[in-house]
Order: structure tokens, then sequence, then C-alpha cells
């Protein structure tokens, strides 16, 4: 598979992409890598590294999205960006899937723009992988919506059940809708609405749950509002982040507790690990007509090298294509 990526997004781009890159094809031999932006600073992060050359190559562009450019300004002034090219590659069939840490907001205005959604699908939807006491839940929608109607808040969940059983091999995720109780009569009224769609929908809906619940690994699929899902997910980020500093703080006050470190280090580690985004490299934009993964802004070379392998994955298995076969069969369209 050839992925395109965004070599000029990110925090710290150019360095972290390419790195990623190379970590991505040296690790799989099935994946191929176009990077996209300036080819001379591209170029300085490969001196003095050892990769599969054959493997990676680089699209030269004169323009760069910064974070301050409008979406108008971006998408129509800035065509020769390094976001643009590299969904445009997708269009062009010159790449089977684009990834970027660039602005999110363009990337995803962007693939709208380039790409086009899905010809039954109302909203694209950024879903996002979140580990779990079980392993991981997909939660959608955590901000490309932040203003849904309840039928939206359904075709998250079609399409979000589409993408966790083709990704993960199930035949039957559980999908659930965020809420402020387990009962159906909990909620405002978009999700008092969207609780009765969801449970005549042919899916596999549990009901509500609480957003203490959402870390159990009782759900699979975990469906919102793109403005709750996006404070979920910062307040996720934010609050493991302070947990392990408090924790190091509290280790570092205490003879005791620098003595007990050496003891539990290896499961803080695993912990820190579990927590990391980078393990998930980023978020798919489902809806669109074709594959395109967001990534965090601060992403690492590990995570963008995880971005390009998740995008590899939904692409081979063209999950764009699962995802408007089964809103065909649930909207009963001939």
């Amino acid at each position: 598979m050839k992925v395109a990526i965004d070599a000029m997004g990110g925090d710290f781009a150019p360095e972290a992409i390419v790195v990623g890159a190379i970590e991505a094809v040296s690790e799989h031999e099935d994946i191929r890598v176009i990077l996209v932006g300036d080819e001379k600073r591209i170029n300085e992060f490969f001196k003095g590294r050892r990769y599969p050359s054959d493997r990676i190559s680089i699209y030269h562009t004169t323009s760069v999205v910064e974070m301050n450019d409008s979406l108008s300004s971006a998408i129509r002034g800035k065509k020769n960006s390094s976001i643009y090219k590299t969904i445009d590659l997708v269009k062009d069939q010159q790449a089977d899937a684009a990834v970027s840490a660039g602005h999110s907001g363009v990337v995803m205005a962007t693939s709208l723009f380039v790409l086009g959604k899905l010809q039954h699908v109302e909203r694209p939807v950024i879903a996002t992988l979140m580990p779990s006491l079980t392993g991981h839940f997909l939660l959608a929608d955590v901000g490309a919506n932040v203003d849904c109607k309840p039928e939206n808040l359904l075709e998250f969940a079609q399409m979000g059940n589409a993408y966790y059983e083709a990704i993960f091999d199930t035949a039957s995720a559980r999908i659930a809708l965020l809420s402020i109780g387990e009962e159906d009569t909990k909620g405002n009224e978009l999700t008092k609405k969207a609780f009765k769609y969801l449970k005549n929908a042919n899916i596999n809906f549990i009901g509500n749950i609480e957003g203490k619940d959402i870390f159990s690994g009782n759900a699979d699929v975990v469906i919102c509002d793109g403005f709750v899902g996006n404070v979920v997910l910062k307040t996720s980020e934010g609050l493991a982040e302070t947990i392990l500093k408090m924790l190091k703080m509290e280790i570092a006050n205490s003879t005791i507790g620098r003595l007990g470190y050496l003891m539990i280090k290896p499961s803080i580690k695993g912990f820190r690990a579990k927590m990391d985004y980078s393990d998930y490299g980023g978020a798919p934009l489902l809806g669109i007509n074709g594959t395109c993964i967001i990534s965090h802004g601060r992403s690492s070379a590990r995570a963008i090298k995880n971005a390009i392998r998740v995008a590899s994955e939904t692409a081979r298995k063209k999950v764009h294509e699962i995802i408007e076969n089964n809103l065909i069969k649930a909207k009963g369209i001939s």
C-alpha cells in the first residue's frame, strides 16, 4: 500500500515525519511512503540514516498551511500546500491513503473538498481509538461535528461499527451512546432522541453509557457529538499526564517512595504505554470517499509510524467501501 503523508504538518515536522516514515517502511515490507513537502528540508533528516530508499519518495511542494490560516484561504489559496497535495494524491490514485498531523480542521475540510463525501453520508466523523481495561474502544465523534441531530449520531454509530468490525475482524461490535445516565430517559433532547434511533437500528446497540464507564471495556464503540467527544478526548489526555506527574511528585517527596519506584518502574512504564496516543497513530476520518488519517499535532516519530500503519490497513480493507455498502443496506437503498 502507498501512503502519502504531509511531511510539514505537526509540531515536530519534518523530522518526526521523516523518522516515522523510515520506521514504517523498515517494519512493514508492503508499505511505501510519499513524503509531501519541502524537498530540501525533508532531505536534511535522511542524512546518516539507513532505510529502504526504494520505498520512500518525496513530492515537492512550496507551501505550508499555518495554524492561523482560515479554512477558505488554506483550501482555495494554498492548493500547493503539503496538506492539499497529500490528499490530492489519493484523489489522483497515486496514493491509497493520506496522513497529516497538521491543522486538523484544514485536513478535514480539504478531504471533503478534494475527495468528497460518500454518497449516502450526511456528515463525516472523526473516530479515535482510546484505551480501556480490556484493550481499546472507538470514540466518535471527537471534533468534526459540534452541533448534531439525532440521525447524525445514528450515522456515526453505523460508520463506527463498520470501521471497528473491519479493522478488528469482529462480527458484532458493541455500540453505546454516551449520556449522563444508563436509562433511556436520561440525557438531553439529542441523546434521548438518538437513543430511539439507535435502539431500532440493525446494530448491536447496548444502550447508554456514562462517562465513568467508557474505559471499562463494556463497549467497543462509544457515540457522541463532536463537542462532547473532543472534551472527553482532551480531558483524558490531560488526566493521564497529570496522574503520572502527581505520582512522580509523590515518589520524589519520599525516601520510601523512591525505593519503591525501582520495584514498580516496569508497571509505570506499562501504564504510560497504554495511555500513550502514539500507539494509536491517528484518527480516521470516516464518511469520505477515500482514506485519511488525522494525527495528533504533537505526534512523535512513533506516532507517525503507527499512523502510516493504520492508514495502510484502513485502505487495504477498503473501509470506505464497507461503510458505503452498510449505509445502503441500513437505509434500504436499492
